[in-house]
């Protein structure tokens, strides 16, 4: 039996924020930073826009919904949904066809960005923030431990969307 060498699936796994993605940060200082990434087959089948939008807003409607309400409860300013400018509101800063940068306002002070880079077969989803205030410290400290299990489960599904639609 002849093996296949092609990849169907990828296991994510978070990483150190590789050092492209965090050159591609706008933010005035960076209190906390963290990266996922896959690594399969068809990564450059995609821009990495449209790996953005797969990964946040090809979710089904709930997840949706609970995304917008957690991004809302961390004082963070959405922009429209749908937009050409914006991915799932985050508003998009930078795009090239192998990266996009998007970020967002905040009504307390937290200053977050989103990186979103594809690169020899390789996928990675990387999240920034500044804060501000005490505010904004105290709601980060309360969710912080939900957002790396998040981005891998986000990361995961488009991944395995994308393998099951070929």
């Amino acid at each position: 039996m002849v093996e296949s060498t092609t990849q169907t699936s990828a296991a994510v796994r978070e990483i150190e924020v590789p050092p492209g993605a965090l050159a591609l940060c706008t933010l005035a200082r960076i209190d906390y930073q963290n990266a996922v990434i896959a690594e399969f087959d068809g990564v450059a089948d995609r821009t990495a826009e449209q790996w953005a939008r797969a990964i946040l807003e090809d979710q089904p409607p709930a997840m949706r919904e609970a995304m917008t309400n957690g991004f809302g409860a961390l004082g963070v300013r959405l922009g429209p949904i749908p937009s050409d400018d914006h991915v799932l509101g985050w508003q998009v800063r930078q795009r090239t066809p192998d990266h996009v940068l998007f970020g967002a306002g905040s009504t307390i002070g937290l200053l977050p960005e989103i990186v979103i880079q594809r690169a020899d077969g390789a996928l990675v989803f990387a999240y920034f923030n500044q804060r501000e205030t005490d505010e904004a410290r105290a709601r980060w400290a309360a969710a912080e431990h939900t957002h790396v299990p998040a981005m891998l489960k986000l990361l995961q599904g488009a991944v395995d969307r994308f393998h099951s639609d070929r």
